[in-house]
């Protein structure tokens, strides 16, 4: 029986046509599937975040070649997926943030979250001009998993509260799944 192994790369160089190509031709020579990514180009790097399954013979072939990019200045970093924790009662819920931007904005949200054991599982921000002032504005999407039990009354109360203190709008909802 053929068994595969997935692994999660991690990669980031300088940017430049070519790299997502590079990387999927040495997947697909060594007989890897591409079954999900993230990948951006910001600061004038390129980086991203992508797994990948391969037969389990072929897997430290593939490792020790993606290893090897490196030297056309992409740095990949492979790490072996781990199984997933039983599934408990959670929901899935969107996060919107804008305010001016200023120092502390993700820490204090993330704070927040995680004290009432909310994961953060996708989290996508940017720095805008506000169309008026001019002014720097922080924007962030934030895909979370709630317990459920917790209120979203709740959270979003500290949420609030937090954004209140920050000087942010903040918007939660329940998501609707992309699976």
């Amino acid at each position: 029986m053929n068994t595969t192994k997935v692994l999660v790369l991690t990669l980031i160089g300088p940017d430049r046509p070519g790299l997502v190509e590079a990387v999927s031709e040495t997947v697909a020579r060594h007989g890897g599937n591409w079954l999900e990514s993230r990948m951006a180009r910001l600061a004038g790097q390129f980086a991203g975040i992508l797994r990948v399954s391969v037969p389990e013979g072929k897997a430290s072939v593939l490792e020790a070649d993606l290893g090897g990019m490196d030297t056309h200045g992409l740095r990949i970093l492979v790490q072996g997926s781990v199984e997933s924790p039983p599934d408990v009662p959670s929901r899935l819920l969107d996060l919107e943030l804008v305010g001016q931007d200023r120092p502390g904005i993700v820490r204090e949200i993330s704070q927040a979250l995680a004290g009432r054991g909310v994961n953060v599982e996708e989290l996508v921000t940017d720095c805008v001009s506000a169309p008026m002032s001019g002014e720097q504005l922080f924007r962030a999407h934030a895909r979370l998993r709630a317990p459920r039990e917790l209120a979203i009354a709740d959270l979003t109360t500290a949420l609030e509260a937090v954004a209140h203190d920050l000087m942010v709008d903040v918007a939660l909802g329940e998501a609707h799944s992309d699976d």
